[in-house]
Protein backbone atom coordinates (compact mmCIF):
# COMPACT_ATOMS: atom_id res chain seq x y z
CA UNK A 1 0.00 0.00 0.00
CA UNK A 2 1.28 3.43 -0.97
CA UNK A 3 -0.19 6.79 -0.03
CA UNK A 4 0.70 9.85 -2.06
CA UNK A 5 0.36 13.51 -1.10
CA UNK A 6 1.02 16.27 -3.63
CA UNK A 7 1.98 19.83 -2.76
CA UNK A 8 3.44 22.93 -4.36
CA UNK A 9 0.60 24.03 -6.59
CA UNK A 10 -0.67 27.58 -6.76
CA UNK A 11 -1.22 30.63 -8.91
CA UNK A 12 1.66 31.73 -11.14
CA UNK A 13 2.00 34.20 -13.99
CA UNK A 14 2.77 33.03 -17.52
CA UNK A 15 6.48 32.40 -17.88
CA UNK A 16 6.85 31.61 -14.21
CA UNK A 17 7.93 28.43 -12.44
CA UNK A 18 6.57 26.03 -9.87
CA UNK A 19 7.94 22.91 -8.26
CA UNK A 20 5.45 20.21 -7.39
CA UNK A 21 6.28 17.59 -4.78
CA UNK A 22 4.79 14.17 -4.17
CA UNK A 23 5.45 12.55 -0.81
CA UNK A 24 4.99 8.80 -0.63
CA UNK A 25 4.45 6.59 2.38
CA UNK A 26 4.65 2.84 2.48
CA UNK A 27 7.20 0.24 1.54
CA UNK A 28 9.23 -0.46 -1.56
CA UNK A 29 8.95 3.07 -2.99
CA UNK A 30 12.00 2.51 -5.16
CA UNK A 31 10.17 -0.38 -6.87
CA UNK A 32 7.45 1.90 -8.23
CA UNK A 33 7.37 3.74 -11.49
CA UNK A 34 6.20 7.28 -10.79
CA UNK A 35 4.15 9.56 -13.00
CA UNK A 36 2.69 13.04 -13.00
CA UNK A 37 -0.68 13.47 -14.68
CA UNK A 38 -2.87 16.52 -15.08
CA UNK A 39 -6.52 17.18 -15.74
CA UNK A 40 -7.86 20.47 -16.98
CA UNK A 41 -11.56 21.39 -16.68
CA UNK A 42 -13.61 19.55 -19.27
CA UNK A 43 -10.64 17.49 -20.45
CA UNK A 44 -9.42 13.98 -19.87
CA UNK A 45 -6.58 13.27 -17.51
CA UNK A 46 -3.29 13.18 -19.40
CA UNK A 47 0.19 11.88 -18.68
CA UNK A 48 2.69 14.71 -18.25
CA UNK A 49 5.90 12.98 -17.19
CA UNK A 50 7.12 9.64 -15.92
CA UNK A 51 10.23 8.25 -14.27
CA UNK A 52 10.92 4.56 -13.87
CA UNK A 53 12.89 2.71 -11.23
CA UNK A 54 16.07 3.14 -13.24
CA UNK A 55 15.60 6.88 -13.52
CA UNK A 56 14.61 6.94 -17.18
CA UNK A 57 12.23 9.80 -17.88
CA UNK A 58 9.58 10.50 -20.49
CA UNK A 59 7.57 13.61 -21.19
CA UNK A 60 4.49 14.65 -23.07
CA UNK A 61 5.41 16.65 -26.15
CA UNK A 62 3.60 19.66 -24.74
CA UNK A 63 5.98 19.94 -21.78
CA UNK A 64 9.30 18.75 -23.22
CA UNK A 65 12.06 21.21 -22.51
CA UNK A 66 10.00 22.98 -19.85
CA UNK A 67 9.22 20.35 -17.21
CA UNK A 68 11.60 18.04 -15.36
CA UNK A 69 10.60 15.01 -13.31
CA UNK A 70 12.93 13.63 -10.65
CA UNK A 71 12.80 11.27 -7.70
CA UNK A 72 14.60 10.88 -4.39
CA UNK A 73 14.17 7.29 -3.27
CA UNK A 74 15.78 7.89 0.12
CA UNK A 75 13.17 10.55 0.91
CA UNK A 76 10.35 8.78 -0.95
CA UNK A 77 9.72 11.92 -2.97
CA UNK A 78 8.95 12.72 -6.58
CA UNK A 79 9.21 16.21 -8.00
CA UNK A 80 8.00 18.05 -11.06
CA UNK A 81 9.91 21.22 -11.86
CA UNK A 82 7.79 23.33 -14.18
CA UNK A 83 9.36 26.27 -15.99
CA UNK A 84 8.10 28.67 -18.65
CA UNK A 85 4.55 27.96 -17.58
CA UNK A 86 1.72 28.71 -19.98
CA UNK A 87 -1.99 29.28 -19.37
CA UNK A 88 -2.68 25.92 -21.01
CA UNK A 89 -0.71 24.25 -18.20
CA UNK A 90 -3.55 25.15 -15.84
CA UNK A 91 -4.90 21.92 -14.36
CA UNK A 92 -5.05 19.72 -11.31
CA UNK A 93 -1.80 17.78 -11.16
CA UNK A 94 -1.78 14.23 -9.82
CA UNK A 95 1.01 11.94 -8.74
CA UNK A 96 0.71 8.22 -9.53
CA UNK A 97 2.71 5.21 -8.36
CA UNK A 98 2.63 2.04 -10.44
CA UNK A 99 3.86 -1.48 -9.80
CA UNK A 100 2.62 -3.94 -12.38
CA UNK A 101 -1.19 -3.72 -12.51
CA UNK A 102 -1.42 -1.83 -9.22
CA UNK A 103 -1.77 1.94 -9.26
CA UNK A 104 -1.97 4.47 -6.46
CA UNK A 105 -3.05 8.09 -6.91
CA UNK A 106 -2.68 11.22 -4.86
CA UNK A 107 -5.47 13.73 -4.29
CA UNK A 108 -4.03 16.32 -6.68
CA UNK A 109 -2.79 19.88 -6.45
CA UNK A 110 -4.16 22.82 -8.43
CA UNK A 111 -1.87 24.76 -10.74
CA UNK A 112 -3.25 27.96 -12.25
CA UNK A 113 -1.26 29.96 -14.78
CA UNK A 114 -2.78 33.38 -15.26
CA UNK A 115 -1.88 37.03 -15.34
Amino acid sequence: QVQLVESGGGLVQPGGSLRLSCAASGSFFNSYSMDWYRQAPGKERELVASINIGGTTNYADSVKGRFTISRDNAKKMVYLQMNSLKPEDTAVYYCKASLGPVNYWGQGTQVTVSS
